[in-house]
């Protein structure tokens, strides 16, 4: 039997105190029934018997005398089956594709369950992301935690749509799904990324979960664990591969600290809430390979940086948490490098594990290590021709100079359309290594030089 009160005593904003409850569990939803018209909420606090809710929607038009709130005793809940595949759904979970309701096989609550750190299998297969500064360099590895941090203005919804398109298991494709959740975007953003899945096809591997700028800020909540329950079905009880791609986590980070607000919370750096970190962990700790189970789940979170502050709480708390990041540059952006990768400061903490014979190729490792070290250096020499000027290099600091121009424009520049495989990426890498002398190719052994290193290069 369901609790319903007609004690509502206050309602402010979005915010409503309901008293004389008896039962209540926090996270609880709850129906707002006036005149046949049902609001939907969810249970912020209960605090003896007294319960305040947050409302998904407005509360304009609510009268105290006339209103009654319905406890259905259960928190939000995604109905999921194989027929999720395909779908395009709202931040709820509720289909706006046109299509027709989900026939559940069962329901499950979008907060999970926590994994036992002792039954995760350790993450040890690449997976191809048809980009060459991800591949090649910040390898991403099947059921690693790897987000991408962007700047306002930066193109991190067409990387996140290449990503989507192209990502894949090498020898596991018919059993790769992508979940892609949208938080907080505006309508034609929404727009693009449910295009671009539908005009090249993507749409039939993927689940989509799609929360505009303007639905509320505790929808905004709610959309990010919807679609990793969608991932966790998808991966654990069908065996798939799911890459999980969020954006914007930032507004996210923003919905949430709205909702500290509205609670009187105290709060901590810049106002978000104290419990920021936890919070955040609970959403890419649901990533990870499960002793036993043939599915994965590999998360992409994307985040604004707000005036591209690495040290915002956003984006310092999760590099604590994930393994490593991929950094957007303004410069290279501004320079017409896409996507604007900057590989220097970027890092995959596990690309080690993904990488080398059997897995990518044999010469992976040294050629990634020797391409760090001379664009590096290249960066430095055009730096110091700046200041003292092309006069004050030497011949092979000049041959430097040229290979860090070459590496982002044929490297790391290609654009938002090429899918390139990890022996274009490898191969490419070669030829921007034959600029430089052999001799300075310290990094990679004798036997891959001999062996790829194209002919005609420097004997030097």
């Amino acid at each position: 039997m369901l609790k319903e009160y007609r004690t509502i005593r206050e309602v402010v904003g979005p915010l409503m105190l309901v008293e004389r409850v008896s039962g209540v569990k926090f996270n609880e939803l709850v129906e707002i029934e006036q005149g046949g018209e049902i609001r939907a909420g969810r249970v912020l606090e209960v605090d003896g018997d007294r319960a305040l809710v947050q409302l998904f929607e407005s509360s304009q038009g609510l009268q105290l005398t006339q209103a009654r709130a319905r406890f259905l005793g259960r928190g939000i809940e995604l109905p999921v089956s194989p027929d999720i595949l395909g779908r395009v759904f709202d931040g709820m979970g509720r289909p706006i594709d046109d299509g027709p309701p989900v026939i559940a096989e069962e329901r499950r609550d979008i907060n999970g369950t926590p994994l036992n750190p002792a039954a995760r299998d350790y993450p040890s297969e690449f997976i191809e992301t048809g980009i060459s500064a991800i591949d090649g360099l910040n390898t991403l590895v099947r059921g690693q935690k790897l987000p991408v941090f962007s700047g306002s203005g930066l193109p991190h919804a067409q990387l996140a749509a290449q990503i989507a398109r192209q990502a894949r298991v090498l020898g596991g494709e018919s059993n790769f799904a992508v979940v892609f959740a949208a938080i907080g975007i505006p309508y034609e953003d929404a727009e693009f990324f449910i295009s671009d899945f539908r005009r090249t096809g993507a749409i039939e591997r993927a689940v989509l979960f799609t929360n505009l700028a303007n639905d509320p800020a505790i929808e905004r909540i709610a959309t990010p664990r919807m679609a990793l329950t969608a991932a966790e079905y998808l991966a654990y009880d069908l065996g798939m591969h799911v890459l999980v791609i969020l954006t914007d986590i930032t507004n996210y980070a923003e919905a949430l600290r709205e909702v500290s607000a509205a609670r009187k919370e105290v709060p901590g750096r810049r106002g978000y809430p104290g419990y920021l970190y936890t919070d955040l962990a609970t959403m890419y700790e649901r990533a990870g390979r499960i002793q036993g189970k043939e599915g994965s789940i590999t998360q992409i979170p994307i985040l604004t940086m707000p005036e591209d502050d690495k040290t915002h709480p956003i984006p310092d708390l999760t590099g604590y948490i994930t393994e490593g990041q991929i950094i957007l540059s303004r410069q290279l952006h501004q320079k017409g490098v896409t996507p604007p990768i900057d590989v220097l400061p970027s890092l995959s903490r596990l690309k080690d594990k993904g990488i080398g014979d059997g897995k990518t190729r044999e010469d992976h490792a040294d050629t990634m290590n020797q391409l760090f070290a001379a664009y590096a250096r290249g960066k430095q020499a055009k730096e110091l021709a700046v200041i003292l000027g092309d006069a004050a290099l030497s011949d092979v600091d000049k041959l430097y100079a040229k290979f860090s121009d070459e590496f982002e424009a044929r490297y790391v520049s290609q654009g938002y359309d090429t899918n390139r495989t990890i022996e274009e990426t490898l191969d490419i890498g070669w030829q921007l290594l034959s600029i430089l002398p052999r001799s300075e190719l310290k990094r990679v052994r004798d036997a891959w030089l001999d062996k790829y290193l194209p002919d005609g290069s420097r004997e030097v």
